[in-house]
């Protein structure tokens, strides 16, 4: 065999080995329990099934609607605006590489897995635009590298998590139109060093119950104040009615007795 005909073979085979390597078995777990945890009433992942999760990537390249790849991982999970329904699956915790997850603009119900927290590489973490419940976990201030967090409008209660304001590199936090509650952080909103950016009252309207700079000051304690007058007023007023309404009545229940006497004492009395 000449030296041409054995660096083909040598090619072929090298070929063969590369396309026969399945994806990380994480990526593939990742995604097949994403796809059990979802419904998508649009069929716009038609080609999500077991046969493409066991080879997701092809070195930078992805066959799967809204993934992107890098050295053969997934780095990026973009499912935004899509009408998917369901749950986020704690499973997404497998995609150890992933740096984007977007599922944005859809109507995933449930809470945010605080197993996520194990996305060490994730710096955009954007689920607005949902219907998801419950807290915020403060599990993801492990996700050190965040750069964004996107959480506006949904249905998210409790307080922000303090632990937040840890992450240094945040530049976009937005937890707006929820049903948050308490102080908000001042690690988030009042940051002293001048290399962390400070955010604004968009970032936390919308929430009936929470409170706190940047936020504008409430106003219950003048409106508590003109309330109690107000209800004092009326209440004397009120008695005041009762009261001489009474009277009236006293004296007329009275007077009446008062003729009935007499009346009853000139019928008694003779006649000269």
């Amino acid at each position: 065999m000449d030296v041409a005909c054995l660096m083909k073979l040598v090619l072929m085979l090298w070929i063969t080995l590369i396309t026969s390597i399945k994806s990380d078995p994480s990526d593939e777990a990742c995604l097949t329990h994403l796809n059990k945890s979802l419904q998508d009433p649009n069929k716009s992942l038609e080609n999500w099934n077991e046969a493409t999760f066991s080879k997701p990537c092809n070195e930078s390249t992805s066959t799967l609607k809204g993934i992107l790849c890098n050295n053969g991982r997934i780095y990026k999970l973009s499912l935004n605006n899509l009408s998917l329904r369901g749950t986020i699956s704690p499973f997404l915790s497998n995609c150890t590489n992933l740096q984007t997850l977007d599922l944005s603009s859809n109507f995933i119900t449930g809470p945010i897995p605080p197993e996520l927290q194990s996305l060490v590489n994730l710096a955009v973490l954007n689920l607005s635009s949902n219907r998801l419940e419950g807290e915020i976990p403060p599990q993801l201030t492990l996700c050190a590298y965040l750069n964004i967090i996107d959480f506006h409008d949904n249905l998210l209660t409790g307080p922000i998590p303090q632990q937040l304001g840890l992450l240094v590199r945040l530049s976009a936090f937005d937890v707006s139109n929820n049903k948050l509650s308490g102080p908000i952080p001042a690690s988030l909103s009042n940051r002293s060093s001048p290399n962390l950016p400070r955010f604004n009252a968009s970032s936390f309207e919308g929430n009936k119950d929470l409170y706190g700079y940047p936020l504008p000051p409430l106003r219950t304690k003048g409106l508590s104040i003109m309330a109690i007058v107000l209800i004092g007023v009326g209440s004397g007023l009120a008695s005041l009615i009762i009261s001489f309404t009474g009277v009236c009545i006293w004296l007329k229940v009275t007077d009446r007795k008062v003729a009935l006497e007499e009346g009853k004492v000139s019928h008694l009395m003779p006649d000269y």
